[in-house]
């Protein structure tokens, strides 16, 4: 099989590449390609460019994991986040005629009540969520045997991203430098490789329609920083708990949010991992 996909290097695109290149020819495209990669350059806002890569290419399936995902930068560039976000996926509807699995989020739903399952009422707060909605809907309308997988706060240790939570809070605290964590924004993290792990089950099983998957604990972001600093045996003192509402920041957070996982764990009979086993795991193979 050949896969095709979009925001290749990324945290999340980089594990994917990798757990599905053991069994398929893996396309990889990015916006940039990093100096030590191999892949193509694609502008998913270029929809001629965009037709001419899968036109020569030809894949069998197309991940599109490409987006604007930096929430409150979402906020002040609403025209850049709804031309990637939106007017991208229409570009690679109208390029592709054949399966295509979509990277969405628990942003669009408004925080009231989660974790929530794919039945839920969808209710976006923000630029973000509502861009990643319309995504969907075009998807949908496209083809009704698409697969739209809704993850939330994924995290992983790759070296070619800016938007690792994990990073961001190994590398401060290395640093002695003091973090401020939100305290009430809740959410099931969930690892790089435990997602990348369900895309290929799902493409095995040629899935279609809207499934969750979240990792198995249910936590606020202080609570995960502070299991993250013990983990790597750093000074947890060194973070400090703040409301949503101190950090003012221009884009709204759905704050009880997170994503049930009930639906994929019957059809694909898998269990989500715990936060412990996946920064062990992380942890055992930084050390080899």
């Amino acid at each position: 099989m050949r896969i095709l996909i979009t925001g290749a290097f990324g945290q999340l695109g980089s594990a994917v590449a990798k757990r599905l290149s053991k069994d398929s020819k893996i396309i990889r495209t990015g916006r940039s390609i990093p100096h030590d990669g191999q892949g193509i350059i694609l502008d998913v806002l270029n929809q001629i460019h965009f037709k001419d890569v899968i036109d020569a290419t030809d894949p069998d399936v197309v991940i599109h994991l490409a987006a604007m995902t930096g929430v409150d930068d979402c906020q002040l560039n609403p025209k850049l986040a709804k031309e990637i976000n939106i007017a991208g996926v229409q570009h690679l509807c109208d390029s592709f005629k054949g399966k295509i699995i979509h990277l969405s989020t628990d942003y669009v739903f408004d925080g009231q009540n989660g974790p929530y399952s794919e039945l839920d009422t969808v209710c976006p707060i923000s630029v973000y969520g509502e861009t990643k909605l319309a995504a969907e809907r075009i998807l949908f309308n496209h083809d009704q045997n698409n697969l739209i997988i809704r993850g939330n706060v994924i995290y992983g240790d790759s070296s070619t991203t800016n938007a690792s939570f994990l990073n961001w809070v190994v590398n401060s605290l290395k640093d002695r430098q003091e973090i401020r964590v939100v305290n009430d924004q809740f959410n099931n993290p969930t690892w790089t490789k435990s997602m990348a792990d369900i895309i290929s089950l799902c493409i095995q099983n040629d899935l279609s329609g809207i499934v969750h998957w979240g990792d198995a604990d249910y936590l606020n972001r202080f609570d995960f920083a502070i299991k993250i600093a013990e983990k790597f045996e750093l000074d947890s003192k060194l973070i400090k708990p703040i409301t949503t509402a101190e950090l003012n920041q221009p884009a709204p957070r759905p704050l009880k949010s997170g994503l049930k996982s009930d639906k994929l764990i019957e059809v694909l009979n898998v269990v989500p991992p715990s936060i412990d086993d996946c920064l062990d795991a992380i942890i055992e193979k930084n050390a080899e």
